[in-house]
């Protein structure tokens, strides 16, 4: 089904799929970068936790439940009910950040179901139209860009007293970002629940993630040599927060009727020198460690089974078509995750299957953890026993060749379905109404990493960078300015930049570059343009035709027309 007909229905008149009732509200919290092994619930010896800990306590606990290894795949797979590799979401950067247009999300099928719908925090499944988090089904969202603040879209924000986005307008919020995404999500919790409305509120974090900012009162408690006390300061403000909404549900009597589910994006980071659960590796990689993340869900009022453990196998995947079947909504398109009620209820096993965790810049083949009951298949060569062998060091291929092949076959065929579409670039839309004009980053170059602050400031991506893949909405003439800087800082393209210091920390230096002029290829033109030293772009006009996938690649020269850098920035706008 094509998302614009999918959409026909929605707005906030939609009618509700089932009778009306008292519907259950529906609470996401995803945490960014916190491990499994980063609760004091899971044995965590020095990291305290007690809101944490408490939701655990009571919560139906899925311990062995898998996201993908890297955060953009897992939201992805969590919005969508889709493998990373289907829904194209598959890696945080090099034009793989965005979610297919045509598959709905949780929050479109919420929404057509009659819920309010509203996002708090880090997106990162696309900066620009048609892809921001208004596009993709929420009515409010409040969000920051890229994967979060001193990444290149978010170049100079802060933890402390930064900016946001609201619906796409840029405004500003005081205090500590974690702070504010909690606040505000209470305060849109507490309008619906005056409005009687049901609601589906999306708040993923963009802490504990780096950098490693956070006020000293709660990172002080963990100042001791071989901790990562700023990384385990943000768990402790995090913590506070889960407090505080708590004690808001109880307060407002919203807590009975509302479905939490409390989730991690991917394996541990910082905190894996101190505590990993004994697994092997931690993100970005294929082991558990990479992957394996905790998954809690409770709603006192749902007739669900006694908090405690289910050791079933289950990915983020299985989070929509779960929430769906708890909320009775449909929806309608192929997901590749299944519903976890009866797990949930109590009322019996789900089907056996098998799972690929898989994700990438560029996905190739067997670069993957295949998933059956207790076993793990690593690159297709790796066997392990997870349940006898948490840490992953006894290799059982050679003893089970009959559960190697039957597990390879099942890639095999995973595999053979979604690789002819892994080189299909998702288009970045230029000249569309709805953002006018609009600006891209090299967070989005095809298949070229240049996400970070640090990346701009040392000119990495080679002479040229690489292209961004468009499509262009609507004929006409283009202004397209090429810019070395964020537009927002009005730094000359030849210019050097100072460490500059920010409330907690500080993003690191620039170096100078002799940019004289700058070189564009879009939609099969070509174009060259002087730079004058006090530019702070390079302006070129040129005419496109409307085209569902073009190419728009910008980089500097020098005077001698050598390649220098690749244009880190662009504005584009049809004028």
């Amino acid at each position: 089904m094509k998302r614009r007909q999918f959409l026909a229905g929605l707005g906030a008149a939609a009618a509700p799929l089932r009778a009306a009732g008292p519907r259950p509200n529906v609470l996401v919290i995803l945490t960014d970068d916190q491990g499994y092994g980063d609760f004091s619930c899971h044995g965590n010896p020095v990291l305290r936790t007690p809101n944490m800990d408490k939701l655990h306590s009571e919560s139906v606990r899925f311990t062995d439940f898998h996201a993908a290894p890297m955060c953009t795949p897992t939201r992805g797979q969590l919005l969508s009910g889709v493998d990373a590799l289907r829904n194209k979401a598959t890696s945080v950067t090099a034009g793989r950040a965005v979610l297919r247009r045509d598959l709905p999300t949780m929050a479109d099928i919420f929404r057509r179901g009659g819920y309010r719908t509203g996002m708090f925090g880090k997106w990162h499944l696309g900066d620009m139209y048609p892809y921001r988090p208004m596009e993709r089904g929420f009515e409010t969202a409040q969000y920051h860009l890229g994967w979060g603040f001193s990444s290149a879209p978010e170049f100079d924000n802060d933890y402390f007293n930064g900016r946001y986005r609201d619906n796409g307008a840029v405004k500003s919020f005081s205090g500590y970002c974690t702070d504010f995404w909690f606040g505000q999500a209470t305060d849109w919790m507490r309008r619906q629940q005056a409005a009687r409305q049901p609601f589906f509120c999306y708040l993923p974090t963009n802490t504990p993630h780096a950098p490693n900012w956070v006020d000293a009162r709660y990172s002080d408690p963990y100042a001791k040599p071989g901790l990562p006390k700023e990384f385990f300061g943000m768990i402790a403000n995090l913590d506070e927060n889960l407090g505080r909404l708590e004690q808001f549900l109880k307060d407002s009597g919203l807590r009975e009727n509302t479905v939490v589910v409390f989730m991690t994006d991917n394996g541990g980071t910082q905190g894996t020198r101190v505590f990993n659960a004994n697994m092997r590796a931690q993100k970005t990689q294929i082991y558990d460690g990479g992957h394996r993340v905790p998954c809690f869900v409770r709603w006192p009022n749902g007739k669900l089974r006694a908090p405690g453990d289910v050791d079933t196998p289950a990915q983020m995947q299985d989070i929509l078509p779960t929430l769906a079947d708890l909320c009775s909504l449909e929806t309608k398109t192929r997901l590749d995750g299944v519903s976890l009620a009866p797990l949930l209820r109590g009322t019996g096993p789900i089907a056996d299957r098998l799972m690929v965790v898989q994700y990438g810049q560029v996905p190739k083949k067997w670069d993957s953890d295949v998933i059956w009951g207790k076993w793990r298949l690593i690159k297709g060569e790796e066997l392990y026993d997870f349940r006898a062998d948490v840490s992953e060091k006894n290799n059982l291929a050679a003893a089970n060749p009959g559960v190697v092949a039957r597990m390879r076959a099942h890639y095999e065929q995973w595999w053979a379905a979604l690789e002819p579409g892994l080189a299909e670039a998702c288009p970045l839309s230029i000249g569309a109404p709805q953002e006018n004009p609009v600006v891209l980053s090299s967070s989005d170059w095809w298949e070229i990493y240049a996400d970070n602050v640090g990346h701009v400031s040392t000119a990495a991506g080679g002479p040229r960078g690489a292209h961004w893949t468009v499509a262009v909405e609507r004929s006409g003439s283009y202004e397209i300015e090429l810019a070395r800087w964020p537009f927002h800082l009005n730094l000359p393209l030849t210019a050097a930049r100072d460490a500059q210091k920010m409330t907690a920390g500080s993003l690191p230096a620039g170096k100078a570059l002799p940019i004289a002029g700058a070189k564009l290829e879009v939609a099969g033109q070509s174009l060259s343009a002087k730079a004058q030293p006090a530019d702070t772009a390079v302006k070129f006009r040129v005419k496109l035709k409307r085209a569902a996938s073009a190419t728009l690649h910008g980089w500097f020269i020098d005077a001698n027309g050598s390649d220098v850098s690749g244009a880190f920035y662009a504005r584009v706008k049809r004028v």
